[in-house]
């Protein structure tokens, strides 16, 4: 009888909401404290600066931020994954303290790829589990494919805007860099805090998303334009690198939020192309889930690195 009566009280237990809690107790988008009078690092890399972050110690974890990030954007998975791995974080080129060249051609997705490899050398870092979220999520798939053999494992999140509908994403992107130039930063936090895919991360959790915008207004209006026009538009789309990810070794977790209708299909089509890769979809959630839901984009992840560690993600077994 008393058996029973445990049984049917761990049964009553609701599973989804507990995972639910986790998330919420997990505050995002909180700037690390440094101390006083101490500042990021930076690493003289490819004609510029790169301010960077290591924390913990073990097998190097490497994140890319969004195009509307930096690198304070990954504090909720840089508290939890830097327990087991040596996590690594930095800003790209034009993103203060980064180096913030003045040149349109001082940016493109070619550059990108090129300052993170010549990071990770100049940190003596490879292989090393590699994720990204939007813009460089796309910087960290292309580094893969440039350099795989410095890739552990490969992790996605909200990849490929601008596979689809390519013509209607060309013309937003060019009216957000025009904006930036004529209105400056307060242009692009206004386009993000109307966003339909980043709607669900104001409306869950609405101090995360003020923290985010308050970040958001320390970015270089200029370089944040250059951005727009010279990488998220001129980078190849997922369907101009078929071939290349048909080749693609690497074992990958693949990440979308099911309301950001951009990153659906180029997800499911990566997922159909590179080899070894898995497809995630997190419910009622936008295009940052790291921050909208990071207990459970912590847990997906955490899953993923186990079975690559153990050698059994999607067929790969090393």
């Amino acid at each position: 009888m008393l058996r029973r009566s445990f049984l049917a009280k761990i049964a009553a237990v609701p599973f989804l909401p507990a995972v639910a809690n986790v998330s919420a107790a997990m505050s995002p988008v909180r700037p690390t404290n440094l101390p006083e009078g101490k500042s990021r690092p930076r690493a003289s890399v490819n004609g510029v600066n790169l301010c960077y972050e290591e924390t913990g110690e073990g097998v190097p974890l490497v994140w890319v931020h969004e195009y509307g990030g930096d690198l304070r954007s990954w504090e909720p998975q840089v508290r939890y994954f830097s327990r087991r791995y040596r996590v690594l974080t930095y800003n790209h080129r034009g993103y203060a303290p980064s180096t913030i060249p003045t040149a349109a051609s001082d940016y493109s997705q070619n550059l990108l790829v090129d300052d993170l490899h010549q990071l990770l050398k100049h940190l003596e870092l490879g292989p090393v589990h590699l994720g990204g979220c939007s813009m460089g999520a796309n910087v960290a798939r292309d580094f893969a494919i440039a350099h795989s053999e410095m890739t552990k494992s490969l992790i996605l999140l909200g990849a490929g805007a601008g596979s689809v509908n390519r013509e209607q994403f060309v013309q937003d992107e060019e009216a957000i860099a025009a904006g930036l130039e004529r209105d400056g930063i307060a242009s692009l936090v206004h386009h993000f805090e109307i966003a339909p895919n980043r709607a669900s991360f104001k409306q869950k959790d609405p101090r995360g998303f003020a923290e985010f915008l308050r970040q958001l207004t320390e970015h270089d209006a200029q370089a944040s334009a250059h951005l727009a026009r010279e990488v998220l538009v001129k980078r190849k789309t997922v369907f101009e690198l078929e071939t290349e990810l048909k080749a693609l070794r690497v074992p990958t977790l693949i990440m979308a939020g099911d309301r950001d209708t951009p990153s659906i299909e180029p997800s499911v089509v990566m997922r159909e192309w590179i080899p070894h890769a898995g497809l995630a979809v997190f419910p009622g959630c936008g295009h940052v889930a790291n921050l909208e839901e990071p207990g459970l984009f912590n847990l997906q992840v955490t899953e993923f690195l186990a079975a690559v560690e153990a050698r059994r993600w999607a067929g790969w077994s090393g």
